[in-house]
């Protein structure tokens, strides 16, 4: 009988515990073949002249990978990685490996559904399926009360009608044993020179290493019961867990699940707030789905594009005459990170004294921030903006009642 080979392609689900793609290949499959790609793509810079991945983040996806294939390689299976893009190289595995059949994870962006339909396109001419998994929001898609196009673009409505009328999946176990090919090829992860950063900036981001967090399962599962902790009631809480979450170290559900289980009555504000946040990041990736590429047309007419780019550059190179705003600035250069109410603020600078669009303050927040996610990230910055999906939460206060309100002058700490 001719044995099932299912190849995972992992995209931004880096982890082995609550990962249904893993989970279900293990079940269905006898033989599983994990796979990563550094898509050169992303290591491009967009039409703004920013990178769509920057050194930090590229630094914490490489860390990402390194720990998960070290983790698969203590269950008996291996991760190939390879620098180039998957339709090229999955459908030469398939026919190295047997592959029967390939797993990955959907998206909601269109530069990420782009790339999943050119590799379908490229396997249904070998007659191989790609099967689509969905699995990146708290809420499931297939557990949501109403349709996507049903979803009501206010925010409020949107959270209590989920909370109400769905539930959470309980999350899945680690997997603890994968069969995988005898003869797997042996592959390297690139380094940060080899995906084209430059050995002077390689060289400054060596230097700031023991002040920036470090990417990988192990290490996120970590920092997830750091902050969790009852003694811990630092501003910075959510903003550690969230490049995790974004590179799929962990899943919502997991941190759900950890917030749930440390719950008490002394720390419920924490945890509310906490959980608030993994709704907005649903509400932003369902938003995208219902309204396809929303949060990236340009909804702000009055703040020329090209104006915006050479204004924010040289805000970037010389920074402001206020210093709690250079402070955030140096934070998301230096850090990749900051709390979301310290982001707000910057982003409400920017463009209300700055005058910069929109689209021009994401693609600069998609180039520094580790835990970069399309919808989360221009969600917030067309609300930033004025103008997005979930009209009461528009941002209507100054970045002066901002800082007011919320900067706490706290330093900035993995």
């Amino acid at each position: 009988m001719m044995k099932k080979v299912i190849l995972v392609w992992f995209r931004n689900d880096l982890r082995i515990h609550d990962n249904e793609i893993l989970f279900e290949a293990t079940t269905k499959g006898d033989i599983v073949i994990p796979v990563f790609f550094f898509d050169p793509r992303y290591f491009k810079r967009n039409k703004f002249g920013f990178l769509n991945t920057g050194l930090r983040r590229a630094d914490f996806l490489i860390q990402s990978v390194q720990n998960l294939k070290i983790n698969l390689q203590k269950i008996g299976a291996d991760l190939l990685t390879f620098h180039g893009k998957p339709e090229d190289i999955i459908p030469t595995l398939c026919a190295k490996y047997d592959i029967s059949e390939v797993y990955h994870h959907r998206e909601v962006a269109s530069r990420e559904t782009n790339i999943s339909e050119i590799v379908e396109t490229a396997l249904w001419s070998a007659k191989i399926n790609l099967k689509h998994f969905i699995g990146h929001t708290l809420y499931h898609k297939e557990d949501l009360p109403i349709p996507i196009r049903d979803i009501p673009d206010s925010f409020t409505a949107f959270r209590k009608k989920v909370e109400k009328e769905s539930f959470v999946r309980p999350i899945l176990p680690a997997v603890t044993s994968i069969v995988t090919h005898p003869h797997l090829e042996k592959t390297t992860i690139p380094t940060l020179l080899e995906l084209g950063f430059d050995d002077n900036d390689i060289e400054k981001l060596e230097k700031d290493k023991n002040a920036l967090l470090l990417g990988g399962e192990t290490k996120a599962i970590q920092q997830v019961n750091k902050t969790l902790d009852d003694d811990y009631t630092e501003i910075n809480n959510y903003n550690l867990i969230t490049p995790y979450i974004a590179h799929g170290n962990i899943s919502p559900a997991y941190y759900h699940d950890c917030i749930k289980k440390t719950f008490n009555v002394s720390n419920k504000k924490k945890h509310e707030t906490l959980t608030l946040r993994l709704l907005w990041r649903d509400y932003f990736r369902f938003m995208l789905k219902k309204y396809p590429n929303i949060f990236f047309k340009n909804h702000d007419n009055k703040y020329d594009i090209d104006t915006s780019v050479e204004t924010l550059k040289n805000f970037i190179a010389n920074g402001s005459d206020n210093s709690i705003i250079n402070q955030l600035l140096d934070s998301m250069i230096k850090l990749g990170n900051m709390p979301y109410e310290y982001r707000e603020i910057l982003a409400a600078y920017i463009h209300q004294e700055l005058k910069v669009n929109h689209l021009v303050g994401a693609a600069f927040f998609e180039e520094y921030l580790i835990d970069y996610v399309p919808a989360t990230t221009y969600g917030y910055w067309l609300h930033y903006a004025g103008s997005g999906t979930s009209l009461k939460n528009n941002l209507k206060d100054t970045w002066q009642e901002l800082v007011k309100r919320n900067y706490k002058g706290e330093v900035l700490e993995k």
